[in-house]
């Protein structure tokens, strides 16, 4: 069966989507998720066939058991509740089945039982790695969009920008920053395994399975060379204010003196 975890925006109006979803399907909510049940009998068979979407608050929904067309369907639904859709949606696509042992290799999960708190503590893992899939996506468009500017300054002392196209890189420099700086904290081990430790384990077995501790440490790396990059544009954008400034003064020196000359030593006024 499918498990595909999508980031489709910034963020979910949660108290929008929830009331939506609640008068659509069962709903429950397990802290600031959303999960709901889509399980239905398959009327060609007469097999049961299960289903469980959880919808993370930054925008990031893991589906359970749903075939594509069903995960597109949904998709359409939700789109009115979503802040800042996301032109290029991410995902990532698993399959799974139930076995003894909890395990993830070769992009098959096996789940060790058939229990809503088993999937939503592997839900935090997948949802956690495609949204950091998002800001190294972000990271990594913004660095290659900036690269040369770091060489021009070595080449040639200064950055051939105006004030404006400066600032332009700058405010998006420092949206792409802060973007990622506040939601540091979904990076973390979430709060929902303080209370339920022992399904601490299965969202371990996904982080360590999906590498989230190098990637984080890469991601602040690119984060760092953001910042260099702030301050390299903040630096440069001083300069062209002092030598403007500069230039200023000068041309009102060589003016005074100019009066002078014509008023002291031509005698024309």
């Amino acid at each position: 069966m499918r498990c595909v975890a999508y980031c489709i925006s910034t963020s979910f109006d949660l108290a929008r989507l929830s009331s939506y979803l609640k008068s659509s399907y069962p709903l429950t909510r397990f802290r600031e998720v959303l999960h709901i049940s889509l399980d239905s009998p398959e009327h060609s068979t007469h097999e049961h066939r299960e289903g469980d979407v959880f919808f993370f608050p930054f925008g990031t929904i893991v589906c359970w058991g749903l075939d594509e067309a069903k995960e597109r369907q949904l998709l359409q639904e939700i789109h009115p509740y979503e802040q800042q859709h996301l032109e290029m949606i991410e995902d990532d696509v698993f399959y799974y089945t139930y076995g003894e042992a909890a395990k993830i290799e070769d992009d098959e999960i096996t789940l060790p039982e058939k229990n809503v708190l088993t999937k939503l503590a592997f839900s935090h893992g997948l949802a956690q790695s495609v949204k950091l899939s998002v800001f190294e996506q972000t990271i990594q468009k913004t660095i290659h969009l900036t690269k040369e500017l770091p060489e021009l300054l070595a080449l040639q002392g200064n950055i051939k920008l105006s004030r404006k196209d400066i600032r332009r890189m700058m405010g998006r420099l420092f949206i792409d920053r802060s973007s990622i700086n506040l939601h540091q904290e979904l990076l973390d081990t979430p709060e929902f395994f303080w209370k339920l430790s022992d399904l601490e384990s299965y969202y371990e077995l996904v982080a360590h399975y999906l590498d989230r501790e190098r990637r984080v440490s890469v991601l602040n790396q690119r984060l760092r060379i953001l910042q260099e990059l702030f301050d390299m544009l903040a630096a440069e954008l001083n300069h062209q204010h002092s030598s403007r400034l500069e230039w200023t003064i000068i041309v009102l020196i060589v003016i005074e003196v100019l009066l002078h000359v014509m008023t002291d030593i031509l005698g024309y006024f």
